[in-house]
C-alpha cells in the first residue's frame, strides 16, 4: 500500500511538471465561433424588441383610452394541434390587456380579460380582437369558432378598459369570419372584418356561407375585406355588411393572383389628412399594404406597403397616433426563434412622406 501512494505521488508530480512546460497556445485551442445564422442575424438586427417576454402575444390592437395606451392582443401558446393552412395549430383560448403610459414605457399585463369558457357560443380558437369605447363602457370583439367549427365575430362589454369584460350570449347577428377591427369617426362606429383560409372568407358570397363557394381564379377580382355600421349600442350591425373594393392605380380591382396586393385578413383603418387608410395582411406574400380612400366605405387605391415580412408566417397590426407621431404595432416569430404560431408584438415608429405615403418599414433594417 506504501509503495502504491509512493507511485501515485510521483505520476502526479511528472504530470504536474508536463503542464506547467506546456507552451499556452497548446495548453489550450480556442475554437472558432460557429457562423451565425440568418434567423440569428435578422433577431440581432431587429429594429424593435418584443414588447413582452413572459406570454406569447400576437395580432396587436392598440387605443388611445383616458390618455394611456391600451393594447389588446391575442395570446399565443402551444395548443399541441399539427400546423396546416388552416391555421388550427393557433389554438388561442383566452385575451389579457395591456397597457403602456407612453410609447417608451415598459407594458403592464392586466391578466386575463375574458376567456373562451366564458362564452357561451363559442368553442375554440379565440383570434385576433379589438375594442372600443362609449359612454364609459368598453367593448372587445373578438372571433371564435362554434361547435359547427364555424367563425362568428362576437362582443363582450366592461367597465374598464382591462376587463374583465362580460360577453353577449350571442354572436353578432350576421357575423363571420375572423380579424374584427373597429374604426370611430364623430360618433359612429363602423366594425371591419374578414380573412381567407383559415378565415373561412371564401366561404361566403354575399353574406352567405356555402362550403361550394371557394377562392375566385387568379384572374378574377380578389375577395376585399368586410364591413358595416354598428348600433348605437355597439353590439349588432346597423346595416348589411358590406364587401369593400381595392383598386390598383387604373382604377380596376386588385386581382386574386396579385398576391403582393390583395387582400388576405388583418383590416384595419385609420384616417391621415383627411383620407381613409385601409391596411391589412396579404397573407402568404406576408406584406402589410394599404389603400386609401375618401370614405369609410371606400374604394381603395392602392397605395404601397407599410411593412416588409416578418419571421414567422403571418402580420397583423394596428397603427395609431400618439402625441404628434405615428406608431405601428405589429408581431413577429423572434422571441420563440421562428415558430409560427408563438408570436410576440412590437412596435416602432411609422412616418408618411409630404403626400401622404407611409413610408415601407424593414422590420430588421436594410437588409
Amino acid at each position: 500500500m506504501k509503495a502504491t501512494t509512493q507511485n501515485s505521488i510521483l505520476l502526479l508530480s511528472l504530470l504536474l511538471l508536463f503542464a506547467c512546460s506546456t507552451p499556452p497556445a497548446e495548453k489550450e485551442t480556442e475554437q472558432e465561433p460557429a457562423e451565425m445564422s440568418s434567423l440569428d442575424r435578422k433577431i440581432q438586427s431587429a429594429i424593435s424588441q418584443p414588447l413582452v417576454d413572459h406570454m406569447y402575444t400576437a395580432d396587436p390592437s392598440a387605443h388611445i383610452f383616458d390618455d394611456k395606451i391600451y393594447i389588446y392582443p391575442s395570446h399565443d401558446y402551444d395548443a399541441g394541434i399539427p400546423e396546416n393552412d388552416l391555421g388550427d395549430h393557433f389554438g388561442m383560448r383566452d385575451y389579457h390587456v395591456f397597457s403602456m403610459d407612453g410609447p417608451d414605457a415598459k407594458p403592464v399585463d392586466h391578466g386575463v380579460a375574458l376567456d373562451v369558457d366564458e362564452v357561451a357560443w363559442a368553442q375554440r380558437q379565440m383570434w385576433a380582437p379589438d375594442a372600443a369605447f362609449k359612454d364609459g363602457k368598453y367593448y372587445l370583439y373578438f372571433p371564435a369558432k362554434t361547435s359547427e367549427g364555424i367563425f362568428k365575430i362576437g362582443v363582450a362589454v366592461s367597465e374598464s378598459p382591462v376587463g374583465p369584460f362580460t360577453a353577449e350570449a350571442e354572436a353578432i347577428e350576421g357575423s363571420y369570419s375572423i380579424d374584427p377591427a373597429v374604426f370611430e369617426e364623430e360618433g359612429d362606429f363602423y366594425l371591419y372584418f374578414g380573412g381567407i383560409w383559415g378565415g373561412q372568407l371564401q366561404s361566403y358570397r354575399d353574406n352567405t356561407y356555402s362550403e361550394d363557394n371557394k377562392e375566385p381564379a387568379p384572374d378574377e377580382p380578389g375577395l376585399g375585406p368586410i364591413m358595416a355600421k354598428l348600433t348605437d349600442d355597439l353590439k349588432e350591425f346597423a346595416e348589411e355588411p358590406k364587401e369593400l373594393q381595392i383598386l390598383d392605380e387604373a382604377g380596376k380591382p386588385i386581382l386574386a393572383g396579385d398576391n403582393e396586393r390583395r387582400f388576405f385578413e388583418a383590416a384595419w383603418m385609420h384616417t391621415y389628412n383627411g383620407k381613409y387608410y385601409l391596411s391589412y395582411s396579404t397573407g402568404d406574400t406576408h406584406f402589410i399594404c394599404y389603400a386609401i380612400g375618401d370614405n369609410p366605405y371606400g374604394p381603395f387605391t392602392y397605395a404601397g406597403k407599410v411593412l416588409n415580412p416578418v419571421i414567422g408566417w403571418t402580420n397583423h397590426h394596428s397603427i395609431l397616433q400618439i402625441g404628434d407621431k405615428w406608431y405601428l404595432f405589429y408581431h413577429d416569430s423572434s422571441l420563440s426563434k421562428g415558430v409560427t404560431h408563438l408570436r410576440s408584438m412590437k412596435m416602432t415608429e411609422l412616418t408618411y412622406d409630404e403626400n401622404g405615403r407611409i413610408q415601407t418599414i424593414d422590420p430588421y433594417g436594410e437588409e
